[in-house]
């Protein structure tokens, strides 16, 4: 019995202490496990490789900003893209140097940061003739301008003068001889019936709205448009000729009318077009 109870408290050890030996003693520990999250992912690969992976995004990025203040300087700084000359097409009774003096384009001036709207505005500004101006760019040193003048249709006597007016009803100029082939406003709103209605400004447009729909053989022969009253509009022609026009309403209907009245009876004396679709000759 005694000798099985020793059994079960084991040998003594090297110390001969007789004591169990302690659990895990001496044994090699085991290894620790790897570090996961942002830890590891700071600890990313570093040296040699990862510096020869970011020179080449550093050399595109020093490219595109050489590249940009390049751009900048050639179109801002150099000597390269500034305006030289200015020029001007489309004038009929203006001159191009009227119109450039007006445009006041800054010579000198880089081309890239001339100002197109505010030379357009200028120009329409200071010459009331002008109907639209278009400004382009023509690189590497110009600048154009396209002018369209107004064209009148109507004259409106002023003292010794003569005050141009276009279909759009625009007062753009007075001059002081009429200009051949635009009828002259003869208007008699006082004697209107109906003057209270219609004043000299709305007779005005009738009249303009009549000779901005004549066909341009007709408006040639045009010498007068004489308003009465709304509907009372009459033409005189060359060589005594006259026209009942009537109202301004069916103004273009009523001008081709008059275009085939003319060519069929050449020699008549009046020509009535009050109602388009009805026609009438007399005195031929």
């Amino acid at each position: 019995m005694a000798g099985a109870t020793t059994a079960q408290r084991g040998t003594p050890g090297p110390g001969g202490s007789g004591r169990p030996a302690r659990k895990g003693a001496g044994s090699p520990k085991p290894p620790k496990p790897p570090k996961s999250g942002k830890s590891a992912q700071r600890s990313g690969p570093r040296g040699p490789g990862a510096r020869l992976r970011r020179g080449p995004v550093l050399a595109s990025l020093a490219a595109a900003v050489l590249l940009v203040a390049g751009g900048t300087w050639a179109l801002y700084g150099s000597s390269w893209l500034r305006v030289e000359k200015v020029t001007a097409t489309g004038t009929e009774v203006l001159t191009p140097e009227q119109v450039l003096s007006a445009a006041a384009v800054p010579v000198g001036a880089p081309l890239v940061s001339v100002d197109t709207d505010e030379i357009e505005s200028r120009v329409r500004g200071r010459l009331p003739r002008i109907d639209s101006v278009d400004v382009v760019r023509a690189w590497p040193h110009g600048i154009g301008l396209k002018v369209t003048e107004r064209k009148p249709v109507l004259l409106v006597k002023k003292d010794a003068n003569f005050v141009e007016v276009d279909a759009s009803g625009v007062r753009f100029d007075t001059v002081p001889k009429a200009p051949a082939g635009v009828p002259v406003l003869e208007l008699n709103a006082a004697r209107s019936p109906s003057a209270r209605r219609f004043d000299e400004e709305r007779l005005l447009h009738e009249a303009v709205l009549v000779a901005g729909a004549l066909p341009e053989p007709v408006a040639r022969e045009t010498v007068q448009v004489k308003v009465g009253s709304y509907d009372s509009v009459v033409l005189e022609l060359t060589r005594g000729r006259s026209v009942t026009w009537g109202s301004g309403e069916q103004s273009e209907a009523k001008g081709r009318a008059l275009t085939a009245l003319l060519k069929a009876a050449p020699k008549a004396g009046h020509f009535d077009v009050s109602v388009p679709t009805a026609p009438a000759v007399s005195g031929s």
